[in-house]
């Protein structure tokens, strides 16, 4: 994390006073993240800006820049997905106060104590930006229908296990 930046902090402060902090992250150290990365080379930069809407309404304001590796699903490639997020969260107390929420807030359920740790809530937005196939842009796409050879049915034919019963019920002397 950026050396002047607390690794834990009041939200409910932070509101009160307006105030926002910046900072950069390594990758490497977002652990629960870094089970979807191919590896944990570079860096999130990301801000936070607090304040009240006009309703009174707490929030945090998240932007947040990264290059995640991941590996491409169809070639098996290393490449790099671009992630710009732009969020403004809803800080709540309990999940009763989540219906109050204005149209384009997330909420962010509070702890007791009000204490957040921005390095957590940046892991937890870059969790949910990681596409579940990472494919990267520009690879070939695979075919869906597979040609069927010519002068062959896409099955083979098979005896019909009940024609034996059939023959029977057509020739009863048998």
């Amino acid at each position: 994390m950026s050396a002047n930046l607390p690794e834990v902090f009041d939200a409910w402060r932070m509101v009160a006073a307006r105030r926002g902090v910046e900072g950069r992250l390594p990758l490497s150290a977002l652990t629960r993240l870094r089970g979807s990365l191919l590896d944990g080379d570079g860096e999130v930069t990301f801000s936070i800006e607090f304040g009240q809407d006009a309703l009174k309404v707490p929030y945090a304001e998240l932007r947040i820049d990264a290059e995640l590796p991941l590996e491409c699903q169809r070639s098996l490639e290393r490449f790099a997905l671009p992630v710009h997020i732009e969020q403004r969260l809803g800080l709540i107390r309990s999940e009763s106060e989540e219906a109050a929420l204005p149209p384009g807030y997330e909420p962010l359920l509070m702890p007791e104590d009000g204490m957040l740790r921005p390095a957590e809530l940046v892991e937890d937005e870059l969790i949910l930006a990681v596409p579940v196939v990472p494919i990267m842009p520009g690879s070939d796409v695979v075919e869906r229908e597979w040609p069927v050879e010519e002068g062959g049915s896409a099955e083979p034919e098979r005896p019909n296990p009940f024609a034996a019963l059939a023959a029977l019920k057509k020739d009863p002397k048998k």
